[in-house]
Order: C-alpha cells, then sequence, then structure tokens
C-alpha cells in the first residue's frame, strides 16, 4: 500500500500573508525555528519565503527587512503539492523541480507542507528507487 501525502504532511503549517515585512517574517521563523514560511493570499498559497531568499534578495541586496514586504522576495511560482498524491509522486516533482519543501493543498487551501527530510525519514528507499542516493544530492536538490 503507498502512502498518500496527507498522510505524512505536517498539518500546522506556519504561513504569512504577502504584505508581512521581512523582519517580522524572520522573527516568526526564529519564534517557529523553521527555515522557511509559505506566503498566503486570501488562504491561497502564492509564494515561499526561505532563508536563502532573505540572504540573496535582502542582506545581500542591502534592502531594508523592515520596509521590505515577502511578496517582494518570494520564490514564486510555487509548486505544490495535493493531499491525495502518493509518496512515490511527491519525490518525483521534488527531484524534477529541484526543490526541498513542498506546501500541500486541498481545493487550493494550504492544508500542509512536506519537506525532503520529512520524506527521508519516512522511507529513504524511495531515493534509491529514483537514484538519488548513489548520485550527488547537491546537484539534484537545492
Amino acid at each position: 500500500m503507498s502512502l498518500k501525502l496527507e498522510d505524512v504532511m505536517v498539518h500546522n503549517v506556519v504561513s504569512v500573508k504577502k504584505t508581512v515585512t521581512i523582519d517580522k517574517a524572520v522573527k516568526l521563523m526564529n519564534d517557529h525555528g523553521i527555515g522557511s514560511l509559505v506566503v498566503v493570499d486570501q488562504g491561497k498559497p502564492v509564494g515561499i519565503v526561505t532563508e536563502r531568499d532573505m540572504l540573496t534578495r535582502v542582506l545581500l541586496a542591502s534592502k531594508n527587512p523592515k520596509k521590505t514586504k515577502v511578496s517582494e522576495v518570494m520564490s514564486q511560482p510555487l509548486i505544490i503539492g495535493t493531499t491525495k498524491m502518493k509518496l512515490e509522486e511527491v519525490v518525483k516533482l521534488m527531484i524534477e523541480h529541484k526543490i526541498k519543501k513542498l506546501p500541500v493543498t486541498k481545493d487550493g487551501n494550504l492544508v500542509g507542507l512536506i519537506t525532503l527530510t520529512d520524506i527521508l525519514h519516512l522511507q529513504p528507499e524511495l531515493l534509491r528507487i529514483y537514484g538519488i542516493l548513489n548520485a550527488d544530492i547537491s546537484t539534484k536538490i537545492r
């Protein structure tokens, strides 16, 4: 029996509205001990902002984090999964798009999140199926 995404995803996703400033987003990430936030607009995921986005698009670009909105630096377009997807499909999707975090939707609304790390803990054999363990993982996943 194959696992479905809804069976293994994190249900309590920390998200922010696209109008939130970077300084507030950083505080939220620090408060929750996480490295990314899903950006939502009226409950629908529209982007994701990661530590890397903040480093490269705010810090290195010398933008003011108190004035810069997450919508200005978030990664988009957003690749998303749906609750009924099989875990094997999710792995393939993440590898094809070179992503480590996948927001999950149901009827277009954000309901969860899964990361490559979550999948590694669940079924490391999935990576063997797709030939990742024998390859340089840094070239496959960013």
